[in-house]
């Protein structure tokens, strides 16, 4: 893949420029006016002070109380219409700002459409195919599998590569490889692809030595991040996600729908998660609160160095934009952008993902079914129980062992069942 297949996606200055603008005006605006109502605020108290102080004075001269009444009166009116004309002048800003930034996104889009990403993806299954036929209005998709799905692909705009012949697959100058295979299997799936390609990156006429962005999809993080930080070639900079979605939920678009991520290596260097994390969301770190970082530098996890993207080569750059270019899908589908710590999301997922498949396990078992007087609660344990078991028991074995905190999980829910049986019982011997 040639460096120069790479560039970044920059809005306009002068667009930017103008954005900016806005925003100190309206900050400047909204200074005044709080100064304002902070004037006002305070001669209203000081003249409560005075009356207080005279109560003579106001009993002995009502007629001209009443007439400071009138005046007070249309001086608050005074006050009120410059406040109201102001806020009318800052909601043409608002508007004005809006308008600004579509502009900014149309142009990000421009940018996006007219180099799109060529993008692989290993593992045409349920899952493959269902993020393959929305890839595929994105950007050029090629896919391979262990089954002939040829047809099936053709029929979504996509060219399918039988997986025996790898060659072929990386010939095609991928962009990104999407690793869309069960857990289980995913380690056998990377350690199979490496032969082909190390020899794509050693071809200076096909990958000019750099390889392809390797992203993984699965629903743990922590097993994934370590097999491809172990065994990737450096040359391979690496994207862990999960899609909190699948063929069943967002069958209807992935509007709202939750996208996790973690920008994992770039250009050879591992980067800290949390510092990338506190450039969106306020993080407390003790080795990162106080490093002032930007969009153009980055934190190398274990050491806490600092990185800027133009320090070496324009590998940097082009790492990232990449990377930019691919999140930029999920987003423009309207996905909820979560950046995450691999870490922190098996710690989450395995009290919200991993529960709800083993209680849909557990009831499943049970051979629940629909009764004539099912409340809408059951009907909700169903739907659980249907969505749940949809899934291969593959995917659950995987959530149970590649997540070292769902065993915890499974102890925590046989503690609070024990209780709840126990308080029970207790109950029913003090009501003999």
């Amino acid at each position: 893949m040639a460096a120069s297949s790479s560039r970044i996606i920059k809005p306009s200055a002068s667009l930017l420029l103008q954005v900016i603008f806005l925003f100190l005006a309206i900050a400047t605006s909204c200074s005044f006016t709080a100064n304002n109502n902070n004037n006002s605020n305070s001669n209203s108290i000081s003249n409560s002070s005075n009356q207080q102080q005279h109560p003579s004075k106001n009993s002995s001269n009502t007629t001209f109380n009443m007439s400071s009444s009138k005046d007070d009166t249309n001086s608050n009116a005074n006050m009120i219409q410059p406040v109201a004309g102001k806020i009318q002048h800052l909601k043409a800003k608002e508007a004005a700002l809006s308008r600004l930034l579509a502009a900014v996104r149309k142009e990000k889009l421009q940018a996006l459409r007219s180099r799109p990403l060529t993008i692989g993806i290993i593992g045409f299954g349920r899952f493959g195919q269902f993020i393959a036929k929305t890839f595929a209005s994105h950007g050029t998709v090629i896919a391979t599998s262990r089954s002939d799905y040829t047809d099936l692909a053709r029929g979504m705009g996509v060219e399918y590569i039988p997986l025996s012949d790898p060659a072929r697959f990386f010939d095609k100058d991928l962009d990104v490889i999407v690793l869309a295979t069960s857990i289980v299997s995913f380690e056998g799936t990377v350690k199979s692809l490496l032969p082909s390609l190390r020899a794509y990156i050693a071809d200076s006429t096909k990958g000019n030595g750099r390889g392809p962005l390797i992203v993984d999809v699965l629903s743990v993080k922590d097993y994934p991040r370590k097999i491809l930080l172990d065994l990737l070639p450096q040359e391979c900079d690496i994207l862990c996600t999960h899609p909190m979605f699948g063929p069943d939920s967002g069958k209807n678009g992935w509007h709202g729908l939750n996208f996790v991520y973690e920008r994992t290596r770039i250009d050879g260097v591992v980067l800290d998660q949390i510092s990338e994390a506190k450039k969106t969301v306020p993080v407390p770190h003790s080795h990162v609160e106080d490093i002032d970082l930007d969009e153009e530098s980055f934190v190398e996890e274990g050491s806490g160095k600092v990185h800027s993207v133009h320090e070496h080569s324009e590998a940097h750059i082009e790492g990232k934009d990449r990377i930019e270019r691919f999140l930029s899908i999920w987003e423009e589908e309207g996905c909820r952008m979560v950046p995450l710590s691999c870490r922190d999301h098996d710690i989450y997922a395995a009290n919200s993902q991993f529960i709800t498949h083993l209680m849909g396990r557990i009831l499943g078992a049970q051979g629940l079914e629909p009764t004539p007087i099912d409340t809408k609660g059951f009907d909700s344990v169903l739907r659980v129980i249907d969505s749940t078991t949809a899934d291969s028991f593959d995917l659950f074995y995987g959530l149970y062992k590649y997540n070292q905190n769902s065993m915890d999980t499974i102890l925590k829910l046989r503690d609070s069942m024990d209780d709840v049986v126990e308080q029970l019982k207790k109950m029913e011997l003090s009501d003999k």
